[in-house]
């Protein structure tokens, strides 16, 4: 136990002195001290796509070579079921200690059931780091998790205010399964399968060696977005904070015990466990902004991007990997 909770210690501490996390630090003290450091819009959309890109591409590239695992069949079930559940509980939870309206709660469940493409890409650079494998898999994993939740949340705003409202309409139905991350991560998870090793020896250098200069790049606009929206929302109270810390916890503790009862390998549970506790701020608020046009997006935004992501980064990755070794021995 002792030796456990060193390692977590060690592990943490060596999180936090990651480059990528460190640049999300500076970014979020640039911002709290009213920088005016910015990145360009379209510069981290750009950073966004390409590090979706890698991450779809190199996951396509090692299922082709494990090739159609109960591992992988498993661990995409798991997802898909995480994903849609957990808005359920969510939204129970919101009302019941955020004092919330029944929009805002619906929406704000839906990015807590949805998945940070970011949060997974740093959970997996900090595995790898320590020397822990996953299956490549994860990134379809990743790719089958943005969507349930969004329709769990349409069906629970439909349900609380009658069909007749629920915002199920043609362009809704584009930007959950057209949007632009689902488009180049699943894209590139195929492309990625069809060229597998030929494939990567052609994008080895851009999807490899460039990966973590651009990941630093964006956490460093995450970390400014992140400070300077937990600025700008007056309506957080610290029951919404305690929520968007405790969420994650009992995600990923709900998540590690799935996957340990599915037989999912270490580095396969701990990355699910990451996916479970981190929270949408892409396809999500894209979605609930046309679904749920009354829904405040000052709450959902400044929860899963000001509170959880950083608290996933800087303390819940190494704590949901020590705990996944706890559960596993």
């Amino acid at each position: 136990m002792l030796e456990t909770l060193a390692s977590l210690a060690a592990g943490a501490a060596a999180n936090l002195l990651t480059p990528a996390v460190l640049f999300f630090a500076l970014g979020a003290i640039a911002g709290w001290l009213k920088s005016d450091l910015t990145v360009p819009e379209q510069v981290a959309k750009t950073l966004a796509l390409y590090l979706m890109l890698c991450i779809g591409f190199k996951g396509g590239v090692e299922a082709r070579a494990s090739g159609l695992t109960p591992d992988l069949l498993s661990a995409g079930g798991l997802g898909l079921v995480l994903s849609f559940a957990a808005p359920f509980a969510a939204y129970a939870a919101l009302r019941a200690i955020g004092a919330l309206d029944r929009v805002t709660a619906a929406a704000t469940a839906a990015h807590y059931g949805s998945v940070s493409v970011v949060t997974f890409a740093a959970g997996s650079e900090y595995l790898r780091g320590i020397g822990v494998e996953f299956g490549g898999y994860m990134a379809a994993v990743l790719a089958l998790m943005e969507t349930p939740a969004i329709l769990a949340a349409l069906l629970i705003a439909g349900s609380r205010q009658g069909a007749a409202q629920a915002r199920l309409k043609p362009t809704l139905w584009r930007e959950v399964f057209l949007n632009g991350a689902a488009v180049v991560l699943v894209g590139s998870f195929v492309i990625g399968a069809i060229t597998g090793e030929r494939g990567m020896e052609r994008l080895d250098v851009f999807v490899g060696a460039l990966f973590q200069g651009a990941l630093c790049l964006f956490l460093l606009d995450m970390g400014l977005v992140a400070s300077r929206r937990i600025a700008e929302a007056p309506k957080l109270n610290w029951r919404l904070i305690g929520f968007a810390m405790g969420w994650p916890l009992l995600s990923a503790a709900v998540a590690l015990a799935a996957s340990a009862a599915l037989g999912l390998s270490l580095g396969d549970a701990s990355l699910m466990a990451i996916l479970a506790a981190s929270a949408s701020y892409i396809a999500a608020p894209a979605a609930m902004r046309i679904a749920l046009p009354k829904a405040d997006a000052g709450v959902y935004l400044s929860l899963s991007l000001g509170v959880t992501f950083p608290f996933n980064l800087l303390v819940g990755i190494p704590l949901y990997h020590a705990a996944a070794r706890l559960m596993y021995g």
